[in-house]
């Protein structure tokens, strides 16, 4: 920003300057507010501009968690033995809905998805975003298809599962069932 020319050393007092002149003293009364209040203005911008600055270089604003999360239109990898899963196909399986109130799928929520054409529920048994301490974390986002009363429809996983869903045994125990290995 350009800086204003100072103040003269000897700035008449606003008590004897009137708007109309300063009353002999060589400078309009008008003038010395413009100035004085433009200085006034180009310090507190400064100081703002000065605090955006600092916020912005103290938050490190981080979308990674977010853009690795499994929500709507996340590329998913189908993990076990079922012969809709196995078979290759010019697209890859997309979520379409999660089956939570936020709407971001995390390990052992349910989504739905289009796989070739069709519409097919899938538990999710991996996925890539961090989750709590101590929970392994994927390299791609694993889901296992399952049918609308939860059994899965392949008999095998071909990776491995986290421990996590062990404490909601009752709901996955067929999931858990036809796994090889457990993480």
């Amino acid at each position: 920003m350009g800086s204003f020319p100072s103040l003269p050393a000897q700035a008449p007092s606003f008590a004897h300057a009137s708007w109309g002149s300063s009353r002999g003293r060589g400078e309009p009364a008008a003038w010395l507010v413009t100035r004085v209040s433009m200085a006034f203005l180009s310090r507190r911008l400064s100081l703002l501009l000065t605090q955006v600055n600092r916020a912005v270089q103290q938050r490190h604003f981080s979308i990674t968690g977010a853009c690795s999360a499994i929500q709507k239109l996340t590329r998913v990898r189908v993990v076990d033995n079922s012969a809709l899963g196995s078979t290759p196909y010019h697209r890859p399986p997309k979520c379409i809905h999660v089956y939570n109130k936020t709407g971001v799928g995390k390990v052992g929520d349910k989504i739905l998805l289009a796989i070739k054409g069709e519409k097919k529920k899938a538990l999710i048994v991996g996925h890539r975003m961090p989750g709590p301490c101590m929970t392994p974390r994927f390299d791609s986002n694993n889901v296992v298809l399952i049918e609308d009363n939860g059994n899965p429809t392949g008999t095998r996983i071909k990776t491995p599962i986290p421990l996590i869903l062990r404490k909601r045994e009752g709901e996955f125990s067929k999931v858990l069932a036809i796994a090889q290995h457990l993480v």
